[in-house]
Parts: structure tokens; C-alpha cells; sequence
């Protein structure tokens, strides 16, 4: 269980309080969506929960807190950005197979790698040089990466962003997979139909702020999109 509790995050140059006061709850075996417009603070958000951000309040996942034990704590999630900055200079395998030993990730890598980079459609190119991958590949090796030490928290920022229709169903299916097995997927998106059929739960940020939370059925009523309007079509 992630509990987010009493967030914030001011940028110090600016003063702007891109987090204000987020309290969320994301249970094992929950997909839970995060939306809202640009610059309504979710990538801060995820930053700080991922422990990029320093932040006020507290962060706590499976008892273990972020600021009192953040290698602990880190260790048990995954983080895959909305642009991953990977090391370019590496091949694919290279860089998957460092995440995995940091991870220690031990005789089933082989295993893991082979079957997600079948999944995505980019085995015969795992031995090219990163900086020739497209932003989609990009995206397909950090998420092979993320997946082969099956993290208790996969956190994802835009992760359907650049992947094609075949991969978009695939990392669908995988967070439903991993869920089932009690593992929680925490994730934004600016495409709503997606968040409204794949997420058991929902949040809603605007300005900083938590503007409502809940089941995705109670939250959309209707629909999803109706209500962001009704949100946010005003501004």
C-alpha cells in the first residue's frame, strides 16, 4: 500500500507550490490513474513520490517511509518517466541488464528480458546503441527495465506516450496481470479513456490541488471526459 500523505512542493526559485497538500491512498492491486491539465502538478507529484523531489509531508509504501529509508523503500518500485534520459551510450541490453543487477534481479533475468522484449517487439534490436532507438523504443526499454525486477509499485508518467497500438495493449495487459497479483500500478495520462476502462481508482489535480478521488465509476459518473470538462473547460 502507498499512502501519500499531506505532499506539497514549492519550487524555490519561482515560488510556485506545484503540490499542495496531495493526500492519496493507492492499495495492493490497485491501478490508480492520475490526471489533469499541463502544469496542474502531476509529474511533480510522481517526482516527489519517486523521491526525485525533496517535499514536505510523508511518503510511505508498505510501512516503509521514503525520507526515513528511501533505499528501502526505493527498492521496492519501479519508475519509468514520461521522456526516459537513459544512458544512450549503451545498447539496450546493456542498460536493461544494469538495471536488473542493481535491482539484483538473479537467475530469471534471462527469463524476463527475453519475454517482455518479445512482448514489445525489440529483441532483434536490443544490441543497437541506444541513441538509434526512437522515442517509442526508448520508452519500450525503460519499461522492460522497470518490469524485470517485478516491483510491488510501478510508477509510470504518460507511459502510453510513443508506443505503438500493439505495445499500448500490451502494457495494458501486464498492468492488469500485475495487479492481480497484488503488486499496485500508480500512473497519469492525459487520455482519459484510457484511465477511465483500465483504473480501478482515479484522482483529479488541479492547481496543486486534489479536486476529487475515488473509484473511476463514481468519479467519471457517465463519463470521464465529461466530468474533466466540467473541471476545467472554464479556464
Amino acid at each position: 500500500m502507498l499512502i501519500i500523505n499531506h505532499l506539497s512542493k514549492t519550487y524555490p526559485k519561482s515560488k510556485v507550490k506545484a503540490a499542495d497538500d496531495v493526500c492519496l491512498t493507492i492499495n495492493d492491486g490497485e491501478i490508480y490513474g492520475f490526471i489533469g491539465p499541463n502544469g496542474a502538478g502531476k509529474s511533480t507529484t510522481i517526482k516527489s513520490v519517486v523521491g526525485i523531489h525533496s517535499f514536505e509531508g510523508e511518503v510511505e509504501l508498505n510501512g516503509v517511509s521514503l525520507k526515513k529509508n528511501e533505499l528501502e523503500f526505493k527498492k521496492q518500485i519501479a519508475y519509468v518517466p514520461d521522456n526516459p534520459d537513459i544512458y544512450e551510450h549503451l545498447s539496450g541490453i546493456n542498460y536493461i541488464d544494469f538495471v536488473c543487477n542493481v535491482y539484483g534481479v538473479g537467475e530469471v533475468k534471462n527469463e524476463r528480458i527475453h519475454k517482455y522484449a518479445t512482448m514489445f517487439g525489440i529483441e532483434d534490436r536490443l544490441a543497437d546503441p541506444i541513441k538509434t532507438y526512437s522515442h517509442g523504443m526508448k520508452q519500450k526499454v525503460a519499461l522492460i527495465a522497470a518490469l524485470c525486477h517485478e516491483p510491488k509499485l510501478l510508477v509510470l508518467d504518460e507511459p502510453f506516450v510513443g508506443l505503438d497500438p500493439k505495445a499500448s495493449h500490451d502494457l495494458k495487459e501486464v498492468m492488469r496481470q500485475l495487479c492481480d497479483e497484488g503488486k499496485s500500478i500508480f500512473f497519469s495520462s492525459h487520455v482519459l479513456e484510457v484511465v477511465e476502462k483500465l483504473c480501478d481508482k482515479v484522482a483529479i489535480i488541479k492547481d496543486g490541488k486534489i479536486v476529487a478521488s475515488g473509484a473511476t465509476e463514481d468519479i467519471a459518473g457517465g463519463s470521464l471526459e465529461d466530468k474533466f470538462l466540467e473541471l476545467f473547460d472554464h479556464e
